[in-house]
């Protein structure tokens, strides 16, 4: 159904030839993103564009293979298939599993035994499935130094993005969260980001999969240890933001609530 629109009116999904592989939010995923725009041509489903790219330990089906009433998550645990769907969204997923196997396979572990705990899916996920689907749709992980950190946890946004603007030259944003890779498609200021707040501060590091993987505790989770950050606010992320006026705006750059008398 199309609500009376004609097909010719729906503007078509982008491909992949069309993301601009040089964005920094999709700087861990450059290579891997050469590989599928050339696969693209060769008019490949997506799960089959997707299994050419490498073994990710998991293998893509298509969102048929997955049996009518059966949890998603539960599916990839039980038969290591991943059901994927022929647009963008399940595309950009495939992508986070190839260069983040580790992490996406702790993740998926993690949800299918909570729904394996509650006897099901039901109408609520509880706080720890919450926090679980939070990561993988919209979630990246920060490396960088502590004043960065401190800055952001605490929301001080001018401190973070002008004053200790230099210390970014040692930080990286990996965005692991899927939606968000979707969303950064089309660039705009208020997409954010909720940043995953280990227990331990992490070093920038080449097994930086393992790490993320290892630091996945179902209790630190489901305390929810996200913090907002506005992407684009990155020093280099956004042309606009070399003027100090960018972060002047108090509808993306947001005030830590106050804590509510008791």
């Amino acid at each position: 159904m199309n609500n009376g629109r004609a097909t010719a009116d729906i503007p078509p999904e982008p491909g992949w030839s069309s993301l601009d592989w040089q964005a920094p939010w999709l700087q861990p995923y450059r290579a891997l993103g050469l590989q599928v725009s050339a696969l693209e041509r060769q008019g490949l489903a997506m799960p089959d564009l997707l299994n050419r790219l490498g073994d990710c330990g998991r293998r893509f089906v298509p969102q048929s293979a997955l049996p009518p009433g059966e949890a998603y998550e539960r599916f990839i645990a039980r038969t290591g298939c991943i059901p994927t769907r022929e647009n963008m969204h399940d595309g950009l997923n495939g992508l986070v599993w190839q260069r983040f196997a580790r992490s996406k396979a702790r993740l998926n572990a993690m949800q299918a035994q909570a729904i394996e705990q509650a006897g099901g899916v039901g109408a609520c996920r509880g706080p720890l499935r919450d926090a679980l689907t939070l990561f993988d749709e919209n979630g990246a992980v920060l490396l960088a130094p502590d004043a960065l950190w401190q800055a952001l946890q605490q929301r001080q946004w001018q401190r973070l993005f002008v004053e200790l603007r230099p210390l970014w030259q040692q930080a990286q944003l990996i965005v692991i969260g899927h939606a968000l890779l979707e969303k950064l498609i089309t660039p705009r200021k208020p997409i954010t980001a909720h940043v995953f707040c280990p227990a331990q501060p992490w070093p920038i590091v080449d097994n930086i999969d393992e790490v993320i993987a290892d630091a996945l505790d179902a209790a630190h989770l489901a305390g929810k240890p996200f913090t907002p950050l506005p992407v684009l606010g990155i020093p280099g992320w956004c042309q606009g933001n070399q003027h100090v006026s960018f972060y002047d705006d108090p509808d993306v750059f947001r005030s830590a609530r106050r804590p509510q008398p008791s």
